[in-house]
């Protein structure tokens, strides 16, 4: 008998008659590289599952013209802003720092900023780009959705690279850490940040400054989000040292449109309008007076 069994596990190797023996399978060794192989094509085939399970579990708002959303999102999304400065000149700003954006893992986004190009017209004509915030990292805290209790709090990386060129540059790589947050009531919802922008050089000119953004939206007749944000800047040194600046921007946002499969557009228009303080022009504040802003959005 047990010359019998060994001339089956021989023959059969693995499977079924090695188990009818209550033989653990002889299992051929993996090749060298295709576990991590495998796992590297698991993760790519569940991305949306993935995505799907972490959009689900938090509130369904829509982003804000300026108010970066504490939500995570995946899309890829290009700004314009078309802004007139104190001193009698415009600038208009493509991409404004806008890229795609994905979600890797049920809690984290991340951001890959596009440069942002910039056309100023006026008496010191200059085109050409500016300094490009490449990156932000978003860590989602807390969250629920409208159905637990419709509520959110995330917290913010960036990190901008002084690629400018001379015109529109500020010379310093500027680090960039964000708390935000965000409540639900029905169809109406408040999203806000909190944030402060440090300067890893030229202190004394650029200086840190902390921007608070609150955004307040109503969702009407399903596609739209008429808003209003309060944007307001504080330097606590640099050039502007001491001085604030505070913009309301009214606006309205459409989408999300179903274009097939996974796809939505959707498109928003603002107008930022400087309220505080009174012009001051040594340096320019506020930065500039008022700016149309656009933004256009492909989520998936």
């Amino acid at each position: 008998m047990r010359t019998l069994r060994g001339v089956l596990l021989l023959l059969c190797g693995v499977g079924v008659p090695a188990l009818a023996f209550g033989q653990a399978p002889l299992t051929p060794a993996p090749t060298p590289g295709s576990a991590p192989e495998a796992n590297v094509s698991d993760y790519f085939d569940s991305w949306f599952q993935r995505v799907d399970e972490a959009q689900a579990s938090q509130p369904h708002w829509m982003t804000p013209l300026v108010t970066v959303t504490p939500r995570l999102e995946e899309e890829v999304r290009v700004d314009v802003f078309y802004e007139r400065l104190g001193n009698g000149n415009t600038l208009d700003s493509f991409g404004n720092g806008k890229g795609l954006e994905f979600i890797p893992t049920t809690t984290n986004e991340v951001i890959l900023n596009a440069p942002t190009y910039i056309d100023r017209w006026g008496s010191k004509r200059a085109v050409g780009f500016g300094d490009w915030p490449f990156i932000l990292v978003k860590q989602r805290l807390f969250s629920a959705n409208e159905a637990n209790g419709n509520y959110i709090v995330s917290a913010f990386l960036g990190l901008q690279a002084p690629i400018g060129n001379a015109h529109f540059t500020n010379n310093a790589w500027i680090v960039t850490p964000t708390i935000a947050a965000g409540k639900g009531w029905g169809d109406f919802d408040v999203q806000a940040t909190e944030s402060v922008a440090i300067p890893t050089a030229y202190e004394k000119t650029i200086g840190t400054s902390f921007a608070t953004n609150v955004a307040f939206q109503y969702h009407l007749l399903d596609v739209f989000w008429p808003e209003v944000e309060v944007n307001w800047t504080d330097w606590a040194d640099g050039e502007r040292g001491g001085k604030n600046q505070v913009f309301i921007t009214p606006g309205i946002i459409l989408g999300r449109f179903h274009l097939g499969g996974r796809l939505k557009a959707i498109f928003g228009v603002g107008y930022q309008v400087a309220v505080a303080p009174k012009l001051e022009k040594e340096p320019i504040t506020p930065t500039y007076d008022e700016s149309w802003v656009f933004t256009a959005r492909l989520a998936f």
